[in-house]
Protein backbone atom coordinates (compact mmCIF):
# COMPACT_ATOMS: atom_id res chain seq x y z
CA UNK A 1 0.00 0.00 0.00
CA UNK A 2 1.85 3.15 -1.13
CA UNK A 3 1.72 6.15 1.07
CA UNK A 4 0.21 9.70 -1.23
CA UNK A 5 2.38 12.37 -0.52
CA UNK A 6 2.29 15.68 -1.60
CA UNK A 7 -0.92 16.08 -2.27
CA UNK A 8 -2.51 18.31 1.05
CA UNK A 9 -3.87 20.63 -0.76
CA UNK A 10 -6.21 17.78 -2.82
CA UNK A 11 -6.92 16.72 1.09
CA UNK A 12 -7.96 20.12 1.61
CA UNK A 13 -10.25 20.34 -1.47
CA UNK A 14 -11.99 17.34 -0.49
CA UNK A 15 -12.19 18.25 3.16
CA UNK A 16 -13.94 21.77 1.39
CA UNK A 17 -16.40 20.34 -0.65
CA UNK A 18 -17.56 17.55 2.03
CA UNK A 19 -18.07 20.68 4.14
CA UNK A 20 -20.66 22.39 1.55
CA UNK A 21 -22.31 19.01 1.84
CA UNK A 22 -22.93 19.99 5.61
CA UNK A 23 -23.93 24.03 5.25
CA UNK A 24 -26.69 23.22 7.58
CA UNK A 25 -24.45 21.91 10.55
CA UNK A 26 -22.73 24.09 12.43
CA UNK A 27 -18.92 25.63 12.27
CA UNK A 28 -16.63 23.33 13.83
CA UNK A 29 -14.46 25.23 15.63
CA UNK A 30 -13.21 22.30 18.52
CA UNK A 31 -10.65 20.62 16.15
CA UNK A 32 -8.68 20.46 20.35
CA UNK A 33 -11.29 18.07 20.90
CA UNK A 34 -10.56 15.96 17.73
CA UNK A 35 -10.42 16.46 14.20
CA UNK A 36 -12.41 14.53 11.39
CA UNK A 37 -10.63 11.59 9.42
CA UNK A 38 -8.82 12.65 5.99
CA UNK A 39 -11.10 10.98 3.78
CA UNK A 40 -7.56 9.07 2.58
CA UNK A 41 -6.84 7.97 5.60
CA UNK A 42 -10.73 6.43 6.14
CA UNK A 43 -10.06 4.70 2.19
CA UNK A 44 -6.67 3.30 3.92
CA UNK A 45 -8.22 2.06 7.07
CA UNK A 46 -10.97 0.42 4.74
CA UNK A 47 -7.99 -1.74 3.16
CA UNK A 48 -7.23 -3.36 6.29
CA UNK A 49 -11.01 -4.78 7.35
CA UNK A 50 -12.20 -6.74 4.46
CA UNK A 51 -10.87 -9.97 2.81
CA UNK A 52 -10.46 -8.37 -0.34
CA UNK A 53 -7.44 -6.70 1.97
CA UNK A 54 -4.94 -7.06 4.36
CA UNK A 55 -6.96 -8.28 7.37
CA UNK A 56 -4.46 -10.60 8.67
CA UNK A 57 -3.64 -10.62 12.26
CA UNK A 58 -0.02 -9.38 11.74
CA UNK A 59 1.24 -10.94 14.66
CA UNK A 60 0.83 -14.46 12.33
CA UNK A 61 3.94 -15.23 11.00
CA UNK A 62 3.11 -18.53 9.71
CA UNK A 63 1.20 -17.15 6.72
CA UNK A 64 1.32 -14.28 4.17
CA UNK A 65 -2.07 -12.83 5.66
CA UNK A 66 0.09 -11.94 8.23
CA UNK A 67 3.19 -11.13 6.90
CA UNK A 68 1.68 -8.47 4.68
CA UNK A 69 -0.61 -7.31 7.56
CA UNK A 70 2.78 -6.95 9.35
CA UNK A 71 4.35 -5.30 6.58
CA UNK A 72 1.68 -2.29 6.83
CA UNK A 73 2.71 -2.10 10.44
CA UNK A 74 5.89 -1.77 10.00
CA UNK A 75 5.50 1.16 7.46
CA UNK A 76 3.05 3.26 9.83
CA UNK A 77 5.78 2.89 12.52
CA UNK A 78 8.51 4.52 10.28
CA UNK A 79 5.80 6.76 9.29
CA UNK A 80 5.35 7.98 12.50
CA UNK A 81 8.31 8.05 13.34
CA UNK A 82 9.74 10.04 10.74
CA UNK A 83 7.15 13.14 11.08
CA UNK A 84 8.40 13.32 14.75
CA UNK A 85 12.09 12.73 13.94
CA UNK A 86 12.40 9.39 15.98
CA UNK A 87 13.77 6.17 14.96
CA UNK A 88 10.97 3.26 14.14
CA UNK A 89 12.25 0.99 16.73
CA UNK A 90 11.06 3.74 19.11
CA UNK A 91 7.53 4.15 18.09
CA UNK A 92 5.00 1.52 20.52
CA UNK A 93 1.35 1.29 19.66
CA UNK A 94 -1.01 2.02 22.22
CA UNK A 95 -4.71 2.95 22.37
CA UNK A 96 -4.31 6.90 22.24
CA UNK A 97 -2.28 9.14 24.03
CA UNK A 98 -4.02 8.19 27.53
CA UNK A 99 -2.43 5.59 27.41
CA UNK A 100 0.53 6.35 26.52
CA UNK A 101 1.03 8.33 29.16
CA UNK A 102 0.27 6.08 32.11
CA UNK A 103 2.42 3.19 30.01
CA UNK A 104 5.08 6.18 30.28
CA UNK A 105 4.23 7.40 34.32
CA UNK A 106 3.37 4.15 35.72
CA UNK A 107 5.96 2.37 33.62
CA UNK A 108 8.72 4.82 34.35
CA UNK A 109 7.92 4.96 38.36
CA UNK A 110 7.55 1.08 38.36
CA UNK A 111 10.86 0.27 37.63
CA UNK A 112 12.58 3.29 39.79
CA UNK A 113 11.06 2.86 42.29
CA UNK A 114 14.13 1.57 43.90
CA UNK A 115 16.12 4.79 42.55
CA UNK A 116 13.39 7.32 43.94
CA UNK A 117 9.79 7.87 44.41
CA UNK A 118 9.42 11.61 43.28
CA UNK A 119 8.06 13.41 40.33
CA UNK A 120 7.69 16.48 38.72
CA UNK A 121 5.10 17.60 36.76
CA UNK A 122 2.59 20.97 36.10
CA UNK A 123 -0.50 22.23 37.67
CA UNK A 124 -1.74 22.43 33.91
CA UNK A 125 -1.28 19.06 32.60
CA UNK A 126 -4.12 17.20 30.89
CA UNK A 127 -5.56 14.92 33.05
CA UNK A 128 -4.21 11.53 31.73
CA UNK A 129 -0.92 12.94 33.13
CA UNK A 130 -2.38 14.45 36.64
CA UNK A 131 -4.56 11.76 37.36
CA UNK A 132 -2.03 8.98 36.68
CA UNK A 133 0.37 11.19 38.90
CA UNK A 134 -2.57 11.56 41.97
CA UNK A 135 -2.65 7.59 41.98
CA UNK A 136 1.07 7.63 42.29
CA UNK A 137 0.63 9.71 45.54
CA UNK A 138 -2.27 7.42 46.95
CA UNK A 139 0.62 4.69 46.30
CA UNK A 140 3.11 6.50 48.48
CA UNK A 141 5.08 8.49 45.97
CA UNK A 142 5.85 12.22 45.96
CA UNK A 143 4.88 14.91 43.20
CA UNK A 144 5.75 18.39 42.41
CA UNK A 145 3.20 20.56 41.17
CA UNK A 146 4.42 23.20 38.77
CA UNK A 147 2.85 26.53 38.85
CA UNK A 148 3.07 28.75 35.14
CA UNK A 149 3.47 31.82 34.91
CA UNK A 150 0.19 33.97 34.44
CA UNK A 151 0.93 33.16 30.21
CA UNK A 152 0.66 29.78 31.12
CA UNK A 153 4.33 28.71 30.85
CA UNK A 154 6.56 26.88 32.54
CA UNK A 155 10.20 27.62 32.80
CA UNK A 156 13.13 25.87 33.20
CA UNK A 157 14.85 26.84 36.45
CA UNK A 158 11.33 25.60 37.91
CA UNK A 159 12.13 22.44 36.67
CA UNK A 160 15.33 22.54 37.82
CA UNK A 161 14.19 24.25 41.29
CA UNK A 162 12.03 21.61 41.71
CA UNK A 163 14.60 18.27 41.02
CA UNK A 164 15.37 15.96 43.79
CA UNK A 165 18.02 13.72 44.09
CA UNK A 166 15.45 11.11 43.84
CA UNK A 167 13.55 12.88 41.36
CA UNK A 168 12.75 9.54 38.43
CA UNK A 169 10.20 11.69 36.23
CA UNK A 170 9.16 15.32 35.06
CA UNK A 171 6.15 15.25 32.49
CA UNK A 172 5.31 18.22 30.87
CA UNK A 173 3.35 18.75 28.03
CA UNK A 174 4.31 20.50 24.22
CA UNK A 175 1.65 22.20 23.28
CA UNK A 176 -1.57 22.61 26.27
CA UNK A 177 -4.61 21.37 25.20
CA UNK A 178 -6.63 24.17 26.46
CA UNK A 179 -4.86 27.33 25.98
CA UNK A 180 -2.28 25.92 23.18
CA UNK A 181 1.00 27.54 24.68
CA UNK A 182 4.13 25.91 23.69
CA UNK A 183 6.93 24.77 26.37
CA UNK A 184 10.77 24.80 25.75
CA UNK A 185 10.71 21.36 25.78
CA UNK A 186 14.71 21.58 24.69
CA UNK A 187 15.65 23.60 27.95
CA UNK A 188 13.55 21.52 30.18
CA UNK A 189 15.20 18.36 28.43
CA UNK A 190 18.72 19.88 29.06
CA UNK A 191 17.95 20.30 32.92
CA UNK A 192 16.64 16.61 33.46
CA UNK A 193 19.83 15.30 31.35
CA UNK A 194 22.05 17.77 34.06
CA UNK A 195 20.33 16.05 36.78
CA UNK A 196 21.20 12.16 35.48
CA UNK A 197 18.21 10.05 36.94
CA UNK A 198 15.45 12.31 35.80
CA UNK A 199 13.55 11.12 32.72
CA UNK A 200 11.58 13.69 30.62
CA UNK A 201 8.15 12.29 29.62
CA UNK A 202 6.09 14.81 26.83
CA UNK A 203 2.85 14.77 26.05
CA UNK A 204 2.73 15.45 22.37
CA UNK A 205 -0.73 14.87 21.69
CA UNK A 206 -1.43 18.59 20.29
CA UNK A 207 1.36 19.14 18.95
CA UNK A 208 1.84 17.29 15.62
CA UNK A 209 0.76 19.08 12.71
CA UNK A 210 0.63 22.27 14.41
CA UNK A 211 4.33 22.98 15.13
CA UNK A 212 7.82 21.02 14.14
CA UNK A 213 8.42 17.71 16.73
CA UNK A 214 11.98 16.31 16.90
CA UNK A 215 12.11 13.41 19.58
CA UNK A 216 15.71 13.38 19.06
CA UNK A 217 16.44 17.20 19.07
CA UNK A 218 14.17 17.82 22.18
CA UNK A 219 16.41 15.88 24.39
CA UNK A 220 12.84 13.73 25.56
CA UNK A 221 12.97 10.06 27.01
CA UNK A 222 9.33 8.93 26.35
CA UNK A 223 6.92 11.27 23.91
CA UNK A 224 2.72 10.79 24.04
CA UNK A 225 1.35 10.63 20.74
CA UNK A 226 -2.33 10.84 19.25
CA UNK A 227 -3.71 9.90 16.04
CA UNK A 228 -7.06 11.83 16.34
CA UNK A 229 -5.83 15.09 16.64
CA UNK A 230 -4.23 15.47 13.26
CA UNK A 231 -6.99 13.88 11.26
CA UNK A 232 -6.29 10.06 12.16
CA UNK A 233 -9.06 7.22 14.04
CA UNK A 234 -9.66 7.82 17.02
CA UNK A 235 -8.50 4.99 19.41
CA UNK A 236 -4.74 4.87 18.54
CA UNK A 237 -1.86 6.30 19.70
CA UNK A 238 1.75 6.04 20.76
CA UNK A 239 5.06 5.88 23.00
CA UNK A 240 8.02 6.87 21.71
CA UNK A 241 10.66 5.45 24.04
CA UNK A 242 14.47 6.96 23.56
CA UNK A 243 16.86 4.09 23.02
CA UNK A 244 19.80 6.25 23.10
CA UNK A 245 22.86 4.26 25.22
CA UNK A 246 23.40 0.72 25.56
CA UNK A 247 20.69 -1.73 27.19
CA UNK A 248 23.19 -2.08 29.98
CA UNK A 249 23.46 2.42 30.53
CA UNK A 250 21.47 2.99 33.36
CA UNK A 251 20.59 6.28 31.53
CA UNK A 252 18.49 4.61 28.81
CA UNK A 253 14.98 4.88 29.47
CA UNK A 254 13.36 1.21 30.87
CA UNK A 255 9.50 0.84 31.64
CA UNK A 256 7.55 -1.51 33.46
CA UNK A 257 4.80 -2.95 31.21
CA UNK A 258 1.12 -2.25 32.39
CA UNK A 259 -0.56 -4.97 30.77
CA UNK A 260 1.19 -8.87 29.88
CA UNK A 261 -0.32 -11.47 27.20
CA UNK A 262 1.26 -12.12 23.80
CA UNK A 263 4.23 -10.41 23.97
CA UNK A 264 3.29 -7.71 21.41
CA UNK A 265 5.35 -4.50 20.58
CA UNK A 266 8.29 -6.21 21.80
CA UNK A 267 6.84 -7.09 25.03
CA UNK A 268 5.98 -4.04 26.27
CA UNK A 269 2.14 -3.28 25.42
CA UNK A 270 0.88 -6.73 24.73
CA UNK A 271 -2.68 -6.88 22.35
CA UNK A 272 -3.14 -7.38 19.01
CA UNK A 273 -2.30 -4.78 16.86
CA UNK A 274 -4.94 -3.03 15.07
CA UNK A 275 -3.45 -3.28 11.60
CA UNK A 276 -6.40 -0.54 10.08
CA UNK A 277 -5.81 1.78 13.25
CA UNK A 278 -2.46 2.16 12.82
CA UNK A 279 -2.30 2.33 8.85
CA UNK A 280 -4.61 4.72 9.55
CA UNK A 281 -2.20 6.54 12.33
CA UNK A 282 0.67 6.17 9.98
CA UNK A 283 -0.64 7.95 6.74
CA UNK A 284 -2.23 10.95 8.79
CA UNK A 285 1.57 11.70 10.16
CA UNK A 286 2.49 10.98 7.00
CA UNK A 287 0.24 13.51 5.67
CA UNK A 288 1.15 16.22 8.63
CA UNK A 289 5.18 15.70 7.78
CA UNK A 290 4.53 16.72 3.94
CA UNK A 291 1.87 19.74 4.59
CA UNK A 292 3.00 23.09 3.40
CA UNK A 293 4.36 25.44 6.03
CA UNK A 294 1.66 27.88 4.74
CA UNK A 295 -0.99 25.77 5.89
CA UNK A 296 -0.13 27.09 9.73
CA UNK A 297 0.34 30.34 8.22
CA UNK A 298 -2.91 30.27 7.14
CA UNK A 299 -4.36 28.93 10.44
CA UNK A 300 -2.75 32.01 12.25
CA UNK A 301 -4.27 34.67 10.19
CA UNK A 302 -7.44 33.20 10.74
CA UNK A 303 -7.24 32.92 14.52
CA UNK A 304 -6.19 36.96 13.88
CA UNK A 305 -9.54 37.21 12.51
CA UNK A 306 -11.24 35.54 14.99
CA UNK A 307 -9.56 37.15 18.11
CA UNK A 308 -10.28 40.92 16.05
CA UNK A 309 -13.62 39.81 15.29
CA UNK A 310 -14.34 38.96 19.03
CA UNK A 311 -12.47 42.05 20.97
CA UNK A 312 -14.96 44.85 20.06
CA UNK A 313 -17.16 42.98 21.78
CA UNK A 314 -15.00 44.72 25.23
CA UNK A 315 -14.77 42.83 28.70
CA UNK A 316 -12.46 39.97 27.45
CA UNK A 317 -9.45 38.62 27.92
CA UNK A 318 -7.28 35.95 26.05
CA UNK A 319 -6.07 33.22 27.82
CA UNK A 320 -2.28 31.97 27.40
CA UNK A 321 0.35 33.92 26.07
CA UNK A 322 0.34 34.58 22.49
CA UNK A 323 3.57 34.89 21.66
CA UNK A 324 4.19 31.14 22.78
CA UNK A 325 1.29 29.54 21.24
CA UNK A 326 0.16 27.64 18.32
CA UNK A 327 -2.29 29.01 15.83
CA UNK A 328 -4.75 26.52 16.32
CA UNK A 329 -6.14 27.08 19.30
CA UNK A 330 -7.73 30.57 20.95
CA UNK A 331 -8.82 30.37 25.00
CA UNK A 332 -11.20 33.70 25.71
CA UNK A 333 -12.55 34.63 28.91
CA UNK A 334 -16.29 36.96 28.65
CA UNK A 335 -16.62 39.62 31.58
CA UNK A 336 -20.78 39.20 32.73
CA UNK A 337 -21.42 35.69 31.12
CA UNK A 338 -21.65 31.88 32.02
CA UNK A 339 -19.64 29.79 29.81
CA UNK A 340 -22.54 26.76 29.87
CA UNK A 341 -25.00 29.13 28.66
CA UNK A 342 -22.84 30.93 26.16
CA UNK A 343 -22.45 27.68 24.98
CA UNK A 344 -26.44 27.01 24.63
CA UNK A 345 -27.26 30.12 23.12
CA UNK A 346 -24.31 29.15 20.06
CA UNK A 347 -24.90 25.47 19.45
CA UNK A 348 -27.10 25.77 16.60
CA UNK A 349 -24.42 28.20 14.91
CA UNK A 350 -20.77 26.78 16.01
CA UNK A 351 -19.71 23.41 17.49
CA UNK A 352 -16.74 24.64 20.34
CA UNK A 353 -15.92 24.20 23.97
CA UNK A 354 -15.61 25.43 27.35
CA UNK A 355 -12.42 23.60 27.52
CA UNK A 356 -10.81 20.18 27.59
CA UNK A 357 -13.44 17.42 26.33
CA UNK A 358 -12.15 15.08 29.26
CA UNK A 359 -13.75 17.87 31.58
CA UNK A 360 -16.49 19.43 30.03
CA UNK A 361 -18.90 17.41 31.76
CA UNK A 362 -17.83 17.98 35.20
CA UNK A 363 -18.93 21.65 35.15
CA UNK A 364 -16.17 23.07 36.96
CA UNK A 365 -13.84 26.02 36.48
CA UNK A 366 -11.18 25.28 34.33
CA UNK A 367 -8.65 24.06 36.71
CA UNK A 368 -5.70 25.26 33.87
CA UNK A 369 -7.11 28.67 34.00
CA UNK A 370 -7.44 28.89 37.33
CA UNK A 371 -3.49 27.52 37.48
CA UNK A 372 -2.66 30.77 35.30
CA UNK A 373 -4.31 32.75 38.21
CA UNK A 374 -7.99 34.00 36.70
CA UNK A 375 -10.23 33.40 39.06
CA UNK A 376 -13.29 30.86 39.13
CA UNK A 377 -15.83 32.95 37.02
CA UNK A 378 -13.38 33.91 34.49
CA UNK A 379 -12.38 30.31 34.59
CA UNK A 380 -16.14 29.38 34.04
CA UNK A 381 -17.11 32.09 31.66
CA UNK A 382 -14.52 30.93 28.77
CA UNK A 383 -14.58 29.37 25.66
CA UNK A 384 -11.81 27.66 23.44
CA UNK A 385 -12.00 27.76 19.37
CA UNK A 386 -10.30 24.84 17.87
CA UNK A 387 -9.52 25.55 14.00
CA UNK A 388 -8.81 22.84 11.65
CA UNK A 389 -7.77 22.64 7.96
CA UNK A 390 -11.43 22.65 7.44
CA UNK A 391 -11.44 26.21 8.94
CA UNK A 392 -12.21 29.48 6.40
CA UNK A 393 -12.98 32.83 6.47
CA UNK A 394 -16.78 32.65 6.58
CA UNK A 395 -16.45 29.57 9.43
CA UNK A 396 -14.68 32.55 11.53
CA UNK A 397 -17.25 35.16 10.46
CA UNK A 398 -20.12 32.91 11.23
CA UNK A 399 -18.32 31.84 14.90
CA UNK A 400 -18.03 35.95 15.66
CA UNK A 401 -21.16 36.65 14.76
CA UNK A 402 -22.57 33.99 16.84
CA UNK A 403 -20.76 34.72 19.71
CA UNK A 404 -21.01 38.62 19.68
CA UNK A 405 -24.86 38.20 19.46
CA UNK A 406 -25.17 35.97 22.27
CA UNK A 407 -22.43 37.71 24.75
CA UNK A 408 -24.46 40.44 23.97
CA UNK A 409 -27.80 39.30 24.94
CA UNK A 410 -26.55 37.24 28.05
CA UNK A 411 -24.84 40.43 29.33
CA UNK A 412 -28.33 42.65 28.65
CA UNK A 413 -30.08 39.81 30.78
CA UNK A 414 -27.93 39.42 33.44
CA UNK A 415 -27.79 43.19 33.59
CA UNK A 416 -23.95 43.42 32.70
Amino acid sequence: MNVPSGDFMAGRMIEREQGAARMSRPVYLDHAATTPVDPRVAAAMVQCLTAEGEFGNPASASHSYGDAAGALVETARAQVAAAVGAAPSEVFWTSGATEANNLAIFGVAQYYREYGRHLVTARTEHKAVLDPCRELERRGWRVTYLVPDGGGVIHPDQVAAALQADTVLVSIAQVNNEIGVIQDISAIGAVCAKHGGARLHVDAAQSVGKIAVDFAALGADLMSLSAHKVYGPKGVGALLVSRRGSPQDRERVQLTPLQFGGGQERGLRAGTVATHQVVGMGLAFELARTAPPSEVERIAVLRERLWQGLAPLGGILRNGDAKHSVPHLLNVSFEGVEGESLLAAVRGRVAISTGSACTSALQQPSYVLRALGRDDVLSESSLRFGLGRGTSESDIDTAVAAVAQAVSRLRKIGGA
